[in-house]
């Protein structure tokens, strides 16, 4: 718990929430879960990272412009300050933010649709560009530079905020995604009790290892056992097997209870 950067503060308080009890109880790892995103929403200093990257090109952006752009590190914490962050004209975003042909309620990128880069400016994908195999390599974009800190002059909406990194600076990760080890909340109990019956519940997504992920160049030089969260993906901390020349990052918990969602569907 102590390697996936789990804060004793929350462990503690997940014990006072439990309390004693004179007779055995099952008590939902939820619980546990809620403890450490309470803390760490509060502590922990936000960075932007993407794991699954698509290149997003910015044609009207300078060539071999960089500027750097002001973030902010803790928004529940405002003694916390800023960072400078760099963007470029050519960026990284999740793969998942795009999508070529979306459905009604898909509010992120998409051909023709205007969205924000956090802290950032607007843009517009304007052209998809595909491999021999039909896979995006890249999405060519224009920019609004009216639109700096991702306000717009003339008091425009967007539905959608994406993270980013900018490809010139960003540093290459390793980043290990943990979730729940079971199915089931009690596995024990989903069976006949014997030790077949316990692996038969085994969840084969607790652990899925990316091996190349691009967060943003403040990371540089974080000493194993730093956490922080990387926005609208999880928290997570730094591993031990970490070098200079490689971070390696753990995640500790999901910003959300992915889990209520699924067992609520099961129920159903």
């Amino acid at each position: 718990m102590r390697r996936r950067g789990v804060p004793p503060e929350a462990i503690r308080r997940f014990w006072r929430e439990v309390g004693v009890a004179k007779r055995e109880n099952n008590v939902e790892v939820s619980l546990l879960e809620y403890c450490m995103r309470d803390h760490l929403n509060k502590v922990a200093p936000r960075v932007m990272g993407v794991l699954n990257p698509v290149k997003v090109v910015i044609d009207n952006y300078p060539e071999g412009q960089t500027e750097e752009l002001e973030a902010v590190n803790n928004p529940e914490d405002p003694d916390a300050g800023t960072r400078k962050v760099p963007f470029s004209r050519i960026l990284y975003i999740e793969r998942d933010d795009f999508m070529e042909d979306p459905p009604k309620k898909f509010f992120r990128m998409a051909p023709g649709r205007e969205v924000r880069l956090r802290y950032a400016y607007f843009i517009t994908c304007n052209e998809v560009v595909k491999d021999h195999t039909g896979e995006i390599t890249e999405l060519r974009c224009t920019y609004d530079p009216a639109t700096r800190g991702g306000d717009a002059p003339d008091g425009r909406k967007v539905k959608a905020t994406l993270h980013w990194v900018s490809a010139e600076h960003a540093i290459e990760a390793e980043v290990r995604l943990y979730d729940r080890l079971f199915q089931v909340e009690n596995p024990a109990g989903a069976g006949d009790g014997d030790e077949s019956g316990v692996v038969a519940h085994l969840n084969p997504d607790s652990l899925k290892v990316v091996p190349s992920a691009y967060l943003e160049p403040s990371l540089r030089g974080v000493e194993a056992g730093y956490s922080c969260q990387f926005e609208r993906l999880g928290y997570f901390c730094v591993d031990p097997d970490s070098s200079p020349e490689k971070l390696a990052f753990n995640r500790t918990v999901t910003l959300r209870d992915q889990w209520a969602k699924i067992t609520g569907k099961g129920k159903a």
